[in-house]
């Protein structure tokens, strides 16, 4: 068996994190790593404490569900809340940030953001190399 590279090892741990998502229309998982070391996780679900998609279904808006905080996020939560430095950081997604998580992770000094699928919104491709973040398609990538 081969040893996968960190992105790959990284990006599987996201897909496992994954697991925990309480949407019904997409699971996504995050982890915010720095220097090989995971700094946070995070997936998409509702806010702590409410009722998730998978028990009371989801909550639509202009086709998009807005009962749940997004993977990344939830990551930036997580890191927030245990005071967790996650400048110069790299996230690990199962799917590339939509364009609010995008705007969180630039502002949140994310330097790197990999990914395992392109979901939905260009704007993040022209706007990566003006703001200092490397974007990284793990489908481009050998493991």
């Amino acid at each position: 068996m081969t040893r996968p590279s960190w992105d790959f090892y990284f990006a599987r741990l996201a897909e496992h994190v994954s697991t925990r998502a309480t949407c019904n229309r997409k699971n996504v998982g995050a982890v915010i790593v720095r220097d090989h070391n995971i700094l946070a996780t995070g997936y998409n679900g509702s806010i702590k404490g409410q009722e998730h998609c998978t028990d009371v279904d989801c909550m639509m808006e202009n086709g998009h569900c807005v009962r749940t905080v997004h993977a990344e996020a939830n990551a930036i939560a997580q890191a927030a809340k245990n005071g967790v430095n996650i400048n110069n950081s790299t996230i690990y997604t199962t799917a590339s940030p939509c364009w609010n998580c995008f705007k969180l992770l630039a502002n949140a000094g994310i330097k790197r953001i990999c990914y395992l699928e392109f979901y939905q919104d260009d704007r993040i491709l022209n706007l990566a190399d003006q703001v200092g973040i490397k974007l990284v398609d793990l489908r481009d990538v050998e493991d």
